[in-house]
């Protein structure tokens, strides 16, 4: 096991962590089950990088990994996210203060989404009022970090933050209907995503500090964005570094 304390910065894709991987010195990595762990220094702290893959089966797996085999002070989740609320447009920011597993029923024996034996529906995350500063300090000076023609192709003009609950399952929500029936079960939610209720529960379970940062990406609806790719490397991965380079100043 590294001994050295290090933040550990988690993503499902490869893309959406470009940005931070270019910034990060003093590299080594090592891979294990398919995921390459990154060590070194970024932003003058010491911290471990990978990406996870999609889903929770996948997140759950690497976060896990992450905690036994690195001494972890805290775990920030980044990445892509569907907007669930019509307030929202691409390019605002959701730092997760409660996630759900919306695809979790194991009703009647539990209330649906109830995770069993922990006896309770969602996990709370740690710093979401330190991230949600140092995001607002981000995006007061955002388009220093993108070039104009990515804020015109996203129409990028004034992306805002809110903290809000997340929703995690192993679908693709891209209908209006599954989002009126996510909403209609927990009006609070902010987003949806595959992997952020998951990694929570393992941080929960073994006492690691976790935050869950999630760009939108889309509404989720009948118009949802295919090219994932190109707004996770150009969008999401210049946001979180711009923002994790705030939040590493803070302290």
């Amino acid at each position: 096991m590294d001994t050295t304390p290090r933040i550990g910065i988690l993503s499902a894709m490869h893309d959406e962590i470009d940005a931070l991987l270019k910034l990060l010195t003093n590299v080594d990595q090592k891979t294990k089950g398919k995921r390459t762990y990154y060590t070194g220094t970024l932003f003058n702290k010491k911290v471990v990088l990978v990406f996870s893959r999609w889903g929770k089966v996948a997140s759950t797996m690497t976060t896990t990994q992450l905690i036994n085999d690195y001494n972890l002070s805290e775990l920030i989740f980044t990445g892509v996210a569907g907007g669930l609320q019509s307030d929202l447009n691409i390019g605002d920011i959701i730092v997760g203060d409660k996630l759900y597993q919306h695809d979790l029923d194991a009703s009647p024996l539990f209330p649906k989404f109830h995770i069993p034996l922990l006896n309770k529906a969602e996990i709370n995350t740690a710093y979401s009022g330190k991230l949600l500063k140092a995001t607002e300090t981000f995006l007061h000076h955002f388009k220093q970090h993108l070039d104009d023609s990515t804020i015109a192709t996203f129409k990028l003009e004034q992306p805002k933050v809110r903290i809000g609950t997340i929703l995690s399952g192993d679908q693709f929500i891209s209908s209006s209907d599954k989002i009126n029936s996510l909403l209609s079960e927990i009006p609070t939610a902010q987003c949806v995503e595959m992997e952020g209720a998951a990694v929570a529960q393992v941080c929960y379970e073994y006492n690691i500090p976790f935050s869950i940062i999630r760009t939108i990406s889309d509404k989720a609806n009948d118009n949802a964005t295919l090219d994932f790719p190109k707004f996770a490397k150009e969008v999401a991965s210049l946001y979180a570094a711009g923002i994790l380079e705030a939040y590493f100043e803070m302290d």
